[in-house]
């Protein structure tokens, strides 16, 4: 008995085949996947929301002086608040007074007291050091 002939499958159909049991992306994929980022970034750029900034409105006017301290850094806000005070400052004067978060303003102090500064006068009670 004759052996049966085998419908000879086309090379494009082999093609296509292997990209889908592959995962391989086709141009089509890579132009759909390229439009939407094209418009998530439309979006970002024109969205007002994720251009403020993440402080509250009572941040800003606390940390809003006037238009010689607004040049000063972090640092050197923090400094000066410590700097007026003679008994010391605590941290919850300094916090209010500058505005800063809890972290910010610890990794201030660290820094301020290591490059001899500022000096602890007793827990969370921080003086100016006279150079």
């Amino acid at each position: 008995m004759p052996k049966k002939r085998r419908k000879s499958v086309s090379f494009d159909a082999m093609v296509k085949f292997f990209m889908r049991h592959y995962n391989v992306p086709t141009k089509r994929d890579v132009d759909n996947l390229s439009a939407k980022i094209d418009r998530l970034e439309t979006m970002l750029k024109s969205s007002p929301a994720l251009t403020k900034s993440k402080r509250s409105s009572k941040d800003i006017t606390t940390t809003k002086k006037s238009s010689s301290e607004s040049s000063l850094t972090a640092s050197d806000m923090v400094f000066e608040a410590i700097k007026k005070s003679k008994q010391g400052a605590g941290f919850a004067e300094i916090q209010a007074e500058t505005g800063f978060g809890e972290k910010k303003l610890r990794n201030i102090i660290f820094r301020l007291n290591q490059i001899k500064k500022i000096k602890r006068k007793s827990r969370g009670v921080y003086v100016y050091i006279a150079s």
